[in-house]
């Protein structure tokens, strides 16, 4: 068992003055570090009320440069570097969770595969409880003004009848919906963090756990990482789950093809999400920006299928898809840039109680997509990993703070806590995208003529976008 000893961590500058602001911090070591020396900043340690630890100094924020996107790397064989804790994967999960920590004031290394920030991709739909996070860990004012907010939902067939339309607002007054380019969002992350707080290139290849509980990260080029504390966002595919025992995600019978339509001039688009449904297919559009749109369309497939990046491909698979469909799609698709079409085949994982190993092994622990992939039906695989961030990051700061707990106390904890809310989304938005793919005819006739005209409720629709959780602050600790 392996405790946290706070003396042996970070020191937190509980003064008024720096209570109000945002902490930045820096890593200290005893062995020498290989990267740039002009990268490092000042360390300032100072005596405290809670137990000695090192303190996260003030860095000024900086703006996302080519220092953060260049690669930090360890070329030595034979030196393990040690840290404190170590975040693997710097996707929305991994940044969110290094923010978190460093607004208590903790520190930590993001190590990262890809040569700088993976900005590629489309967008994420942000409801209440994720913008109550961004804001939380001190981002929301940046993004908020760049992004339009979304004031409620229309649902049409696909021959462009409109079967039902809600606003928000009518329902929640405190409902907030937009949606976020992924690179937006991933850069304004980084740009919280110290300029070294983000280790490019640095693919992990192997985790050890020693005789006394040091947990060993081997990274390609045989660097060697030494971390009390070692936090797995390394995404769907996480090879650190796979270590820890948890089967592959489930491929749950439809694929999507995404992407992010441009209108350099602006175009008016009615602020509210747009689905439309056919037999076996959906899709939607919803405006991001004054000039980006973002589109998907969802079907059917036995398998998942071979990998198709050839964006001539997919723009032509999705049109073919919807091609009497209502025009303002197909506008839509044909106004999109071929960087941002991608295809992915959905998957999830259900954490069956008892069935599922446990999302920590010894000083490991998984967050978001590593440990709870789901379907994007209820769009909420973004939102429940900023959940995860700062639950984890507080329950961390906790057990610094009493000096009480294990590593084990706090991940069992963390647990504990996620699973009541991540495995009913996970079933939830399953069994939505299910009925919702379904071909048969008179399913989707009764979907399209009863179900969604009269049955259909907002309030049931908007409820897990319901999540309270403490101030991130010193005082809530």
């Amino acid at each position: 068992m392996t405790k946290l000893n706070p003396s042996h961590l970070f020191t937190i500058n509980q003064s008024p003055h720096n209570s109000q602001n945002l902490l930045k911090h820096t890593h200290t070591h005893t062995h020498t570090l290989n990267f740039n020396l002009k990268l490092m900043a000042t360390l300032v340690i100072m005596p405290q009320k809670w137990p000695s630890r090192l303190i996260a100094s003030s860095l000024p924020k900086h703006r996302l440069n080519k220092s953060i996107c260049a690669s930090i790397k360890n070329n030595s064989k034979s030196e393990v570097r040690k840290e404190d804790i170590v975040i693997v994967g710097a996707g929305i999960a991994g940044l969110a969770t290094a923010v978190a920590l460093q607004r208590l004031g903790i520190g930590s290394l993001v190590v990262e595969q890809a040569e700088s920030l993976r900005t590629g991709g489309t967008s994420l739909t942000f409801s209440k409880n994720g913008w109550k996070i961004l804001d939380a860990i001190g981002v929301g004012t940046d993004l908020r003004p760049q992004f339009l907010q979304i004031q409620g939902i229309v649902m049409k067939s696909e021959d462009g009848r409109e079967l039902r339309s809600f606003n928000f607002k009518d329902e929640d007054q405190t409902q907030e919906m937009r949606a976020v380019e992924r690179r937006i969002l991933l850069e304004t992350l980084a740009n919280q963090l110290p300029t070294n707080a983000i280790s490019f290139s640095s693919k992990l290849k192997n985790i050890e756990i020693t005789d006394n509980n040091e947990t060993i990260l081997k990274l390609e080029g045989d660097s060697h990482i030494s971390a009390k504390i070692v936090i797995a966002c390394d995404g769907i595919r996480s090879p650190v789950a796979k270590w820890m025992g948890f089967s592959e995600p489930r491929y749950v019978g439809y694929c999507a093809i995404r992407g992010l339509g441009s209108y350099p001039n602006g175009k008016q688009f009615d602020p509210k999400v747009t689905y439309i449904y056919g037999r076996g297919v959906r899709a939607a559009y919803v405006p991001v920006s004054p000039t980006k749109v973002y589109w998907f369309v969802c079907f059917n497939s036995p398998s998942p299928g071979p990998k198709i990046t050839d964006p001539s491909i997919l723009r032509e698979e999705a049109v073919k898809l919807v091609k009497n469909w209502p025009k303002e799609l197909l506008n839509v698709i044909e106004s999109t840039p071929d960087d941002t079409i991608i295809r992915t085949p959905l998957v999830d994982r259900w954490l069956w109680p008892g069935l599922s190993p446990p999302p920590s092994k010894g000083n490991v622990v998984l967050v978001g997509d590593a440990w709870h992939p789901m379907t994007p039906n209820l769009g909420q695989g973004a939102c429940c990993a900023l959940e995860d961030a700062v639950v984890l990051a507080k329950k961390v700061a906790q057990s610094l703070k009493f000096g009480n707990l294990t590593v084990e106390d706090v991940f069992r904890s963390y647990a504990d806590e996620r699973w009541q809310r991540i495995f009913p989304l996970t079933v939830r938005a399953n069994l939505a995208g299910g009925l919702l793919q379904m071909d048969n005819s008179a399913v989707c006739s009764f979907r399209n003529n009863i179900l969604v005209p009269k049955l259909i409720r907002l309030g049931p629709m908007l409820e897990h976008t319901n999540f309270d959780f403490e101030p991130l602050n010193f005082d809530s600790v």
